[in-house]
């Protein structure tokens, strides 16, 4: 399982510093250290997260989303397309490049990515397609690159697994968006996903600096048992 999160902002050390009373288990965290040399923690980035080379270079992979849904009044195709290619040097540590989606509304969301998939591919990046609340047959797999599941929690709990299932099939990366928790990590392991991101490290870095580790160690050392299809 990799896991992608926002770079934090600030010079990334802090020392002394204690979680729910207990100090963390390294005295001093840096960023580079506690979470890009780990090897499986990479970079979740938007158009509107506009960060130094130094970052790129750091961080052993990244993905690039459209930031639609933090921000959605902000987003232009045409300056999302600008900045995937002004990244280009750092594309083969990309993971994928999402298309553009509305949440919940899958009928506009395929509308909206069906002719933006292809220009994402041209600029080199795996095109992801965001499934959203409402999809239940996934479009033609030669059309897409990766399977970005999205939508509302309810949805994506209880009908992403199949999603998952489908595009394993047709041997498709699987990222699960917005996971903010060892159970809910665990719940994407069991549903058969390759990554998934969160936006908890913005919250509180000393603290999600050390538990993101935490979370991938724990399954890494008991993995949960895959549910048969």
């Amino acid at each position: 399982m990799r896991y992608l999160c926002p770079a934090p902002k600030g010079a990334g050390q802090y020392l002394g510093t204690s979680v729910r009373g207990k100090a963390l288990a390294v005295p001093t965290v840096t960023l580079a250290d506690a979470l890009w040399q780990r090897g499986d923690v990479g970079w979740m980035t938007t158009p509107h997260e506009q960060r130094a080379r130094a970052v790129y270079q750091a961080c052993p992979f990244w993905a690039a989303d459209t930031g639609c849904f933090a921000n959605p009044q902000a987003f232009t195709l045409e300056g999302y397309l600008a900045w995937l290619a002004a990244a280009g040097a750092f594309r083969d540590k990309c993971l994928f490049a999402t298309a553009p989606d509305r949440v919940g509304d899958w009928p506009t969301t395929w509308a909206l990515a069906a002719p933006v998939l292809p220009r994402i591919r041209a600029l080199g990046y795996p095109a992801a397609l965001v499934a959203q609340d409402g999809c239940e047959v996934l479009p033609d797999p030669a059309l897409w690159d990766v399977l970005f599941v999205g939508g509302t929690t309810r949805w994506k709990l209880t009908a992403g697994p199949a999603l998952v299932r489908q595009a394993k099939r047709a041997g498709k990366w699987t990222h699960c968006g917005r996971v903010n928790s060892l159970r809910r990590l665990v719940a994407c392991q069991l549903a058969g996903y390759d990554s998934a991101d969160g936006t908890c490290l913005t919250r509180n870095p000393p603290q999600y600096i050390v538990e993101i580790g935490r979370w991938l160690d724990h399954l890494r050392r008991q993995p949960p048992l895959l549910v048969p299809d």
